[in-house]
């Protein structure tokens, strides 16, 4: 197994440094272009079809180089991210209004379960399926919210995207079609990195970033801990992915202090923008959230071997830490939000 998923990771690598160029000639041809504005944070007209790069890339690699897979399982997670990506394609190009595209988030997080891709935390099926909903739903949101700097969304997720590629393969037996998603996933990311790390010449778009929160999520689902118990183990996927969730967290409670709508108020209010604030480069706002990715991914990693105290002991630290961590972003100062609000859903201040 460790060469098929080193030879996934080396072809989503390559294929999406190959794509991504065609992507950002393609872009202006077909109108998919981010042109600036008071709410984001670059000053010329950018190309916004990484996303279909990375999608096509992850997909060549996949059908290249892997074919031992739950059949099921796999077309279910293709099928939705495939479905959640093309929506992200067409609020790049044309618009679309929150609750469409929140509607179609919900449908492609149905796909999965209908797949038999869900959580197994209750002992009732449609408490799993609510919470499945909700996760997919979230994590896909997150991601998006969180493509606001150039190389911020394609960094936190390709160092998730590592984590879940060893905790996969590390796993006894391994788990071989987590691998196969997460190593594919790792590699299409630090592809397009290439282009997209400051300072960027292409912008991944909606379809990118909800590409990627999507199959993070679902890799999250499928991913499991057969020498640890489940009351201890739903910690691993949260830790795994808790930049994005903090950062979802710190603007949904910022908004809502401030009086303002958290889904359709844009903004430059992030984590990335606060560091920013309070005196760092945007590099190294990004690389700071790099490291922290990093940092909850070891973590992660040892709670597969620990007990339900040094579990709960970790989580425990993790999370008043998290509330520090809010509390300080929250007292930074901010620009003010733009007097006509945005159509989109997430994504608010687009990167630079």
């Amino acid at each position: 197994m460790p060469t098929s998923i080193l030879l996934i990771f080396a072809g989503a690598l390559v294929f999406a440094i190959g794509a991504t160029p065609v992507a950002r000639w393609l872009a202006p041809h077909v109108g998919v272009i981010d042109h600036p504005s008071a709410r984001k944070v670059h000053a010329r007209p950018m190309p916004r079809l990484g996303g279909a790069a990375i999608f096509l890339a992850f997909i060549l690699a996949l059908v290249v180089f892997e074919n031992r897979y739950n059949f099921q399982q796999l077309a279910g997670i293709l099928i939705g991210a495939t479905f959640v990506s093309f929506l992200g394609i067409w609020d790049d190009r044309w618009g679309l209004r929150p609750i469409l595209k929140l509607i179609g988030q919900i449908l492609g997080a149905l796909i999965l379960v209908m797949a038999g891709v869900h959580t197994e935390l209750f002992p009732w099926p449609v408490l799993d399926m609510a919470l499945t909903v909700l996760w997919v739903v979230g994590i896909t949101n997150a991601f998006n919210l969180l493509d606001n700097m150039d190389g911020l969304s394609g960094g936190v997720g390709a160092v998730a995207a590592a984590f879940f590629t060893l905790l996969a393969a590390m796993s006894r037996p391994p788990q071989v079609l987590v691998a196969a998603l997460s190593a594919a996933l790792f590699g299409v990311c630090l592809g397009f990195l290439v282009y997209n790390f400051n300072p960027a010449t292409i912008f991944m778009g909606d379809a990118g970033a909800m590409f990627i929160g999507y199959t993070l999520a679902a890799v999250g689902i499928k991913l499991r801990f057969p020498g640890n118990i489940t009351f201890v183990t739903w910690m691993i996927p949260v830790l795994v992915l808790g930049v994005p969730i903090f950062d979802t967290t710190l603007v949904f409670i910022s908004r809502l202090r401030r009086g303002l709508n958290p889904l359709t108020t844009p903004g430059k209010d992030h984590t990335s923008h606060r560091l920013v604030s309070m005196g760092f480069t945007q590099r190294e706002a990004v690389l700071i959230l790099y490291l922290l990715g990093g940092s909850l991914g070891v973590l992660a990693m040892f709670i597969t071997q620990a007990d339900v105290i040094e579990s709960y002991i970790i989580s425990g630290v993790v999370f008043g830490a998290s509330l520090i961590g809010l509390a300080r972003l929250e007292r930074c100062v901010l620009a003010p939000p733009p007097s006509t609000p945005s159509a989109e859903v997430p994504g608010d201040a687009k990167p630079s």
